[in-house]
Order: structure tokens, then sequence, then C-alpha cells
């Protein structure tokens, strides 16, 4: 068996030394570099790293390195995180009446390509209309809404949030506009999929009005959930060509199959802790 594998991300004002000062540290506790990705942002003058690491004997002490690095941290003003790979992470699905998102993650979550806990699933429609769709033992939350119930809707979908230890939530095309009080709550935590057209259709029947438009171009946006609707920092784009002889049903049809490979690539690639919040941006460290 290989050794049990570490993942260190890092964030800081860019300096001189804070390369030689990491590497260093992992090295005299033992440590075994396997992979190594950074970025200097010139822009904003920081520096970000992805640093996965082992003990070529599997014997590393993970709390005192921990500990070291905290103090690294310390000295560069640092945003860091280290993890045991082996731990996964407690992810909550949100949901409303399109289920093709949901059905996608569900189904990398069995196999084994999105390596989380799923802690949960919340709709704000009932569970007997996902007929299609086997929920297993996931624990899953009816919690209707109205403009008048919004704020204890919110209330109750906090407190499943905490109760459960989820670390992300995921809109999988939930159609509610999160308050921005909940939308601060899950800030760097909560990832939202939508259709991105050029140009932009916002409103009702988004594929009609692009249809009508005469668009070529339909992709997909995966990004971090802000009080700004459909602007917080972007993880993961896609888009695919489409013709004059394309009807709004089949832009529909092609807009379900690129939401959800970039959802599930977002998805992975946070699992995976690929995904670093730079400001307005983000930074993945793609494999």
């Amino acid at each position: 068996m290989s050794p049990s594998q570490h993942v260190l991300t890092l964030s800081c004002p860019n300096r001189p030394g804070i390369v030689a000062a990491v590497a260093t540290t992992i090295f005299e506790h033992g440590g075994n570099i396997r992979e190594a990705q950074q970025y200097d942002d010139t822009e904003s003058r920081r520096f970000l790293a992805r640093i996965t690491l082992d003990h070529p004997e599997d014997r590393l002490d993970a709390e005192a390195l921990r500990a070291a690095l905290e103090e690294v941290g310390q000295r560069f003003v640092m945003a860091l995180s280290f993890r045991d790979r082996a731990r996964v992470r407690r992810v909550m699905v949100m949901v409303s009446k399109f289920d093709h998102c949901l059905a996608d993650i569900l189904y990398r979550w069995r196999i084994g390509e999105l390596p989380m806990e799923l802690v949960g699933i919340i709709s704000n429609h009932p569970r007997e209309g996902y007929t299609g769709l086997d929920f297993g033992d996931v624990p899953f939350h009816h919690l209707p809404v109205t403009r008048q119930t919004k704020m204890e809707q919110e209330a109750e979908v906090w407190r499943l949030v905490r109760e459960s230890g989820a670390e992300l939530v995921v809109l999988a095309r939930y159609m509610q506009v999160l308050s921005d009080g909940l939308a601060a709550k899950l800030a760097g935590r909560c990832i939202n999929i939508h259709h991105s057209f050029l140009p932009g259709f916002k409103g009702a029947r988004p594929y009609h009005q692009a249809h009508a438009r005469g668009v070529k171009l339909i992709g997909a946006t995966a990004h971090f959930v802000t009080a700004d609707l459909d602007e917080g920092p972007i993880i993961e784009q896609d888009v695919e060509r489409v013709s004059h002889a394309d009807t709004p049903d089949d832009l529909i049809r092609q807009g379900r199959d690129i939401e959800r490979r970039v959802l599930s690539r977002a998805l992975r690639w946070w699992l995976e802790d690929r995904v670093l919040l730079n400001g307005s941006r983000t930074v993945v460290f793609r494999d």
C-alpha cells in the first residue's frame, strides 16, 4: 500500500522565502512532497499553493507538522489548510424541481468519483416528485418556501447545515435565491450552477430567449455563492456550439449536459482541495 497522503493549501501576501520555509518545515518533519502547484498573482500580489505530501515509511506525525506549519503561517500571514486525504468532506445538496444535476452527483458519488460524505438533500419540493432517483439512506429534507416563510425556511436550512457538519453546500439547480444573510453565512463554502449564455439572458425561459436571438454558444458556470446573484467567484465554465436548427428543447437538453459536467468538476476539485479563493476570483489547481 502507498503511504497515506496529506494535502496542504495556502494563500498569503507574496514575499521571498515562502516556498523555502514551507518545504524546509515539511522536510524537517520527515515529509515527502509528492506534488506541488503554485501561483504568484502579480495583480493581487498574493502567493497561492497546493502541496500533497506523505512519509516514505508512512510514519508522518501529522499533528506536529500541522503545528509547525501554523508557526510558518503566522510568520507569513498565511491562510492555510492541512488535511488528511483519507478524511472525506461532508456535503449537503440543495435542489428544486430539475433533478439532472442531483442525479449526476448521486451517480458519481456512488461509483466513488466524488469522494465525500453526502450528509443530506434539501429540497423545496416533496421527495415523491423525484421518482427516478434512489436516495438510499441519505437524509431527505422537504422544506417548502414562500415569500412569507423564506426567513423561517432558511433558518431551518442553516440548522441542518450546522447539525450535519456540512463543510460545503451545493446548489444543484436550487431555484430559490438565498438571502444576503444565508449567503454570508455560507461564504466560501456554497457552490451554485447556472446557465451562461453569450449574450446573457436573465429571468424566465432563458433557453427560449436564447433561441429567439439565435445564439451560437450556450454554456454553464459553477461559482461560489455571494449576495450578488450569480456573480460570485467562478470555479469552472464550459460551452458548446449550437446552430440555427436547434429548437428550444434542443438547447435545454444540451444545457442540462453542460450543467451536469461543470458542476461535477467544480465539486470534485473542491473535494480535492484544488479550489482556492483569491478575492473575487479563484485559483484552481487542476489535476
